[in-house]
This record gives C-alpha cells, sequence and structure tokens, in this order.
C-alpha cells in the first residue's frame, strides 16, 4: 500500500510539473502576440520626432479617396504632393480636386508623375506638363521611379531606360522651371543605379527606420507608408524633409 502511494505522489507531481510549462508556453505566446500587436499598432501610428524633422506632409492621390486636407494640416502636414499623371496617358482623377483643396488648406504643393520606362519619354512628359500646371510657387515636380522595364512587351535595354529618364526629366524641368525630385524604390535603385548616375535630390522609401540604398543624402523620405490618423484610418503616406 506504501509503495502504491508513493507512485501516486510521483505520478501527481509530474502532471503538476507539466502543467506548469504549458502555464509558462500559454503565457509567453500571449505576451508575444500582445508585443506583436503593439508593434504593428505603433508602426501604423509612428511619424518622425517633428524636433528632428520639423517639416513633414504627405502624398495623397485618388486611391487615398476623399481627404479633408484642412485636417491634414491640422495634424501636422505642411505639404502635399499631389499624384498627377503616370505613363503616357494616365492622369489622377483627384488631381485637380487635391490640388486645389490642398493649396486652399494653406499648404505647400507639388505633384508627382509615376514613370514608366515602356512609354516613350517625350508623350510622358507632354502628360505630365498638360496636366500640371506651369507655377512658380509649385514645389519642384516629383518622378516616381519604381516599374522596372521586365514586363514591357517590347525590350527595352538598361541603356534606353536611363537615356529616355533623361529626355523625361529635361523636358519637365524646362516646364516647371525646377530641377525634378527623384522618388526611387529600392528594386530601381538597385537595378538601374540612378542614384549615383543623376545629379537630383532625392526621395527615398522605408517605412520606420531611415533609408541609406541611395547612397547619398536624400531630400524626402516616405516614412511611414500607410499611416493610420483620424483624417483616413486607411493609411497615407506620409513623407518629411531633410532638416
Amino acid at each position: 500500500m506504501a509503495a502504491r502511494k508513493g507512485g501516486g505522489s510521483a505520478k501527481g507531481g509530474a502532471s503538476s510539473k507539466g502543467d506548469w510549462r504549458l502555464r509558462l508556453l500559454g503565457a509567453l505566446v500571449l505576451a508575444a502576440i500582445g508585443a506583436g500587436a503593439w508593434g504593428w499598432w505603433h508602426l501604423r501610428h509612428w511619424t518622425p520626432e517633428r524636433g528632428v524633422y520639423a517639416v513633414q506632409g504627405v502624398e495623397i492621390g485618388a486611391d487615398d479617396g476623399e481627404v479633408s486636407f484642412s485636417a491634414l494640416k491640422a495634424i501636422g502636414a505642411d505639404f502635399a504632393y499631389v499624384d498627377a499623371s503616370a505613363s503616357a496617358f494616365a492622369r489622377d482623377p483627384r488631381f485637380v480636386e487635391n490640388f486645389e483643396a490642398a493649396r486652399a488648406a494653406g499648404m505647400e504643393v507639388g505633384a508627382l508623375h509615376r514613370y514608366d520606362p515602356c512609354q516613350p519619354a517625350g508623350t510622358q512628359a507632354a502628360n505630365f506638363v498638360t496636366t500640371v500646371p506651369r507655377d512658380a510657387r509649385l514645389l519642384p515636380p516629383a518622378v516616381e521611379l519604381d516599374m522596372l522595364a521586365d514586363a514591357c512587351p517590347v525590350r527595352v535595354s538598361d541603356a534606353r531606360v536611363e537615356s529616355e529618364l533623361m529626355t523625361f526629366l529635361n523636358q519637365v524641368e524646362t516646364h516647371t522651371g525646377k530641377p525634378v525630385i527623384l522618388k526611387v524604390t529600392p528594386p530601381f535603385q538597385s537595378r538601374y543605379a540612378v542614384a549615383h548616375k543623376l545629379d537630383r535630390n532625392l526621395w527615398l522609401v522605408r517605412d520606420r527606420f531611415e533609408p541609406a540604398y541611395g547612397g547619398r543624402p536624400w531630400a524626402l523620405w516616405t516614412a511611414n507608408s500607410a499611416l493610420a490618423t483620424e483624417v483616413a484610418q486607411d493609411g497615407l503616406r506620409w513623407v518629411v524633409m531633410q532638416p
């Protein structure tokens, strides 16, 4: 009888030890889930410190829906880059409305073109200059360089991409009277190294952490590509200027 009691006690001790381990594992899993949720929430609501980056703003387009620019101004947006045109013929359907609303809210305004290496530079430049008014008060124009030529229906060499891009820049700069800012994504920079070849200010993109892939100082930085605010819960592209 004594032996059976001893065996039962040992079995009960092992069971208690196993329960303790399960409880510890459960607590660790819950802690990890909580930390992940907090990290996600923090990233969605994070903007760089105003004391370091005094001038901050947004990139805005039709995909962002209807946005109150006075509300954007109230939460700290000093400027807005408005999506204007893309490729050879596409135009942002809300460009005029967003452009005028941003100005009415007292924000500095610039316009952006999404470059398409598959389309002729001259046609793309014509699309931009017929969409964006010539106005000395505008911020320097910006061109987004993200699309690679790999998907073009007709092969476009890297050298051709670079020469056509220069043609586009020259024509847009003639229209605006200001040098274009290159909004370069990591894949485009990795492929064409335009940050090293073209003497233009850079606009780089990286959530939360300051980007360095341009190899030289940037002028603009998209620091949060999906900022959640009371203005737009779906996420805004939050941009800061170099101090």
